[in-house]
């Protein structure tokens, strides 16, 4: 579980959302930092249990930084409000598919994945595995559990067809995908409860073959 204290300072953050409190604050951003971090190497062990593929993964190459790169966004402070880590085989920059988990305050926080704003080669890649084996890609997001959890897959779309496909193709709701990304709220009652591990794993659990699927177009 994740301690209060970690969740008032993403808070408070929100409201002082600048150098000079940050740098007052340290202290309570560094605990923060480590309780979150703690989280993730009990969700890396626990994936690894479930993934032998996760086995290896180090917190470093799993947490995001909090300090935002404002160079190209209107939006100039200069602070993340939230806490994310993804795991992921290969680390954070692997263009696989993998498992996410998202802390923010006041109803933002989600557990999830998939592929988010794959690059071209490996969007064309998954598109091919979703068309020639739409069946067992119905059959995962299909799933009681899947649908329960999740809802369904989400992700921009384009408008037409992608190039060499036709409106008609059964798939074509999945194949219009830029990114394929599931997720379900965390509230912040159960961020901070002893079976927020066991829960997150649950869901990664139900995620294992949607990710299997997605990554399986990249191994061929």
């Amino acid at each position: 579980m994740l301690q209060r204290s970690t969740l008032k300072f993403l808070k408070d953050l929100k409201l002082n959302n600048n150098k000079a409190w940050f740098d007052e604050n340290r202290p309570a951003y560094l605990q923060a930092k480590e309780d979150f971090e703690s989280l993730v190497q009990q969700l890396i062990d626990g994936l690894a249990k479930l993934d032998p593929g996760m086995e290896g993964l180090v917190v470093k190459e799993c947490v995001f930084r909090i300090f935002k790169d404002v160079r190209f966004s209107k939006d100039k402070t200069p602070y993340k409000v939230n806490m994310g880590a993804s795991f992921t085989k290969g680390g954070k920059k692997s263009p696989l598919a993998g498992f996410y988990f998202h802390l923010e305050p006041g109803g933002h926080s989600m557990a999830g994945g998939g592929l988010w704003m794959p690059e071209p080669p490996v969007l064309k890649k998954v598109r091919q595995e979703i068309d020639y084996n739409f069946a067992e890609f119905q059959r995962i997001v299909g799933a009681k559990d899947f649908i329960r959890l999740f809802g369904k897959v989400n992700g921009d779309s384009l408008k037409n067809a992608p190039q060499g496909y036709h409106e008609d193709n059964p798939a074509i709701a999945y194949l219009k995908l830029k990114s394929l990304v599931v997720t379900t709220h965390v509230s912040d009652e159960a961020a901070t409860q002893p079976t927020l591990v066991r829960e997150i794993l649950r869901v990664f659990s139900t995620m294992l073959p949607f990710i299997g699927f997605l990554n399986t177009a990249q191994e061929d």
